[in-house]
C-alpha cells in the first residue's frame, strides 16, 4: 500500500508518538503527508469527495501546536 520509505516514515512518527519526543515540525510533517495520501483517496471516490475533509490547520491547532 506505501512505499517503503513511507512505510519508514510512519514508523518513525509511531515511535516518536510512544517516547512523546515528537516536535512541531514532525505533527506537520506527518499530517501533510497523510493528509496528502487522504485528498488523494477522496479525489478518487465519489462517496469519500463529499466528506469534507479537515484542514492541516485545524489538525494542529487541536494538537495545541
Amino acid at each position: 500500500m506505501y512505499s517503503p520509505e513511507f512505510a519508514s516514515k510512519i514508523a518513525e512518527w509511531r515511535q516518536k508518538a510512544q517516547e512523546g519526543t515528537m516536535s512541531a515540525e514532525d505533527y506537520r510533517e506527518a499530517i501533510a503527508a497523510l493528509r496528502a495520501g487522504r485528498l488523494a483517496a477522496a479525489t478518487s471516490s465519489k462517496k469519500s469527495a463529499k466528506k469534507e475533509v479537515q484542514s492541516g490547520d485545524d489538525m494542529l491547532k487541536e494538537l495545541g501546536l
